[in-house]
């Protein structure tokens, strides 16, 4: 997401409406969880045109597939379905990350055909990543292997979801994490990269100390894969991503201790507020 009220004065100025927001988080982040697709599907030619005008060529759209293809459809009979939803994204393609196949707690290793079946025609040049949550996949067994072996074959990578700091302690009655932890699965954390572009998921808790100690961890990974040549992609949620800019920007910081990388720049809001 990126059109969030709640980051006015922070990652955005104090005041104004949502035009114009992607373009000041592209001027801070380089890439962006897509929510809004699997929530109502491929949007209208004129929003994915002002998208395009509003992200520069080296942003990076992770969409997620719309929730009628992998939850209603099960992924079964989708092909013309997935054809157009690719082409009304068309203007995008060359600023895709990897699109992301979410798939329902009950998908099983019984399904993995359906999956096969997408993953066979998926097009060259548009990378792509599969977020399991059933249980099946994460017991290191038959169904994981298979899991594993088809992700490799077709050169998909597998979303890693990092719920540990979300459920390290009772929620209380926060009602942030309250309604995180009724919305994440409660997964095993299995890290592995079965393709070119590791997409990490890390969702926060409230207490920034939590969040360093499980993001700790992370840091050697994340090098070892720039190193290897690989492109990861992270993606920071915080319980109810209030402070998700803030959270991604102290974890950008621990990392640029250990590679290469640039400082992200200062939060537009921010830069205005100082000069006032």
């Amino acid at each position: 997401m990126w059109a969030k009220q709640a980051w006015r004065g922070t990652l955005y100025p104090a005041h104004g409406g949502s035009d114009g927001m992607l373009e000041e988080y592209a001027r801070v982040f380089s890439t962006v969880e897509g929510n809004t697709t699997f929530y109502s599907g491929a949007p209208r030619a004129e929003t994915v045109t002002d998208w395009a005008r509003q992200a520069p060529p080296d942003f990076r759209f992770c969409f997620k597939l719309p929730a009628a293809l992998t939850h209603q459809r099960r992924l079964a009979g989708v092909e013309a379905e997935f054809d157009g939803f690719l082409a009304a994204l068309a203007p995008l393609h060359d600023r895709f990350g990897p699109l992301m196949v979410q798939l329902p707690r009950d998908f099983g290793v019984d399904e993995l055909p359906q999956l096969e079946a997408l993953l066979s025609r998926w097009p060259t040049g548009i990378p792509c990543a599969v977020e399991v949550r059933h249980r099946e996949f994460f017991h290191k067994g038959a169904a994981e292997i298979a899991l594993n072996r088809l992700l490799i074959t077709h050169g998909a990578d597998r979303v890693m979801l990092d719920v540990r700091p979300l459920f390290s302690t009772p929620a209380g009655d926060h009602p942030g994490l309250l309604k995180a932890r009724g919305e994440k699965p409660k997964r095993p954390l299995h890290v592995l990269s079965t393709g070119d572009r590791p997409l990490v998921r890390f969702i926060g808790h409230v207490d920034p100390v939590i969040n360093e100690r499980y993001f700790q961890p992370w840091i050697e990974r994340l090098a070892l894969w720039i190193k290897q040549g690989k492109t990861p992609f992270l993606l920071v949620h915080t319980p109810d991503n209030r402070q998700a800019p803030e959270l991604a920007r102290r974890l950008h910081s621990r990392l640029v201790e250990h590679c290469s990388l640039p400082p992200l720049p200062d939060f537009p809001g921010e830069r205005q507020e100082r000069l006032f």
